[in-house]
């Protein structure tokens, strides 16, 4: 009895030591240039749902501290670094969908469905208007 309870739980143990979850720290990389972009702490927000806040900029095309010119609302003209720009996604299956995405770049703020692959590895980061299929996709890398 024993020896089938520990075989049982040397079992499970791999698929729980791979659980595959995007908290932690990731280097977004521009889907256009595939050249690092900054570096983002997605994490889990009081109400039980993850967000994420930019930790560090790494390249930018308005300098070393840009701001969010083109937002509005509190984000208004901001520094990026330390924004939030992901909240509200909640897990569904093997993907977190539900909440919302900014881009920094142009203000403009999106459906995300963001996705783990490559064992945890990588990070497929979906932004859309309506309908999924309508949008494009980021691979973030997970950092070490």
């Amino acid at each position: 009895m024993r020896t089938k309870l520990l075989a049982l739980l040397l079992l499970a143990l791999p698929a729980a030591a791979f659980a595959q979850t995007p908290v932690g720290h990731w280097t977004t990389i521009d889907d256009k240039t595939q050249k690092p972009k900054s570096v983002v702490e997605i994490y889990e927000a009081k109400d039980g749902s993850l967000a994420g806040r930019v930790t560090e900029v790494l390249q930018s095309d308005r300098g070393p501290n840009p701001v969010c010119d083109k937002c509005s609302g509190d984000r208004k003209n901001k520094p990026v670094k330390g924004m939030v720009i992901l909240w509200g996604i909640r897990k569904k299956g093997n993907v977190w969908e539900g909440g919302q995405i900014l881009d920094p770049a142009s203000g403009k703020v999106y459906s995300v469905k963001v996705t783990p692959t490559d064992a945890g590895k990588k990070l497929d980061v979906r932004g859309f208007m309506g309908f999924s299929l309508l949008g494009r996709t980021q691979t973030w890398m997970r950092r070490e």
